[in-house]
């Protein structure tokens, strides 16, 4: 039996060189469904001698599979055979003013 923290279903890794990809499938308490991703790569503190690892996580949610995968596909169908993907499959980000703040992903709180 895995060892699932509470509201995790299902989890499974995948190494790639030297990364590895956490695909866990979880719960919320009304039992919805969703998906995170965390890449996670270990790298070395040169200061004090000692690894550490950096972590990168998606959350993906239901309503939002049929889009990602459809972008995801069209994406790596790009890499392999340079056929453009069509732009409806993509939000259109808003145009930026000089005005506009710059957020980095530690603006954000997740």
């Amino acid at each position: 039996m895995e060892n699932l923290e509470k509201n995790e279903v299902l989890s499974r890794a995948v190494r790639a060189g030297k990364r590895t990809y956490f695909f866990d499938v979880k719960a919320t308490k009304s039992d919805e469904k969703y998906l995170t991703i965390t890449e996670s790569k270990r790298k070395f503190n040169a200061e004090n001698g000692t690894f550490f690892y950096e972590k990168h996580k998606l959350f993906l949610y239901k309503e939002d599979f049929d889009k990602f995968k459809n972008a995801l596909e069209a994406m790596l169908n790009f890499i392999e055979t340079g056929e453009m993907p069509a732009d409806e499959l993509f939000a259109i980000p808003e145009q930026r003013t000089e005005n506009s703040a710059d957020l980095t992903f530690e603006d954000l709180d997740a």
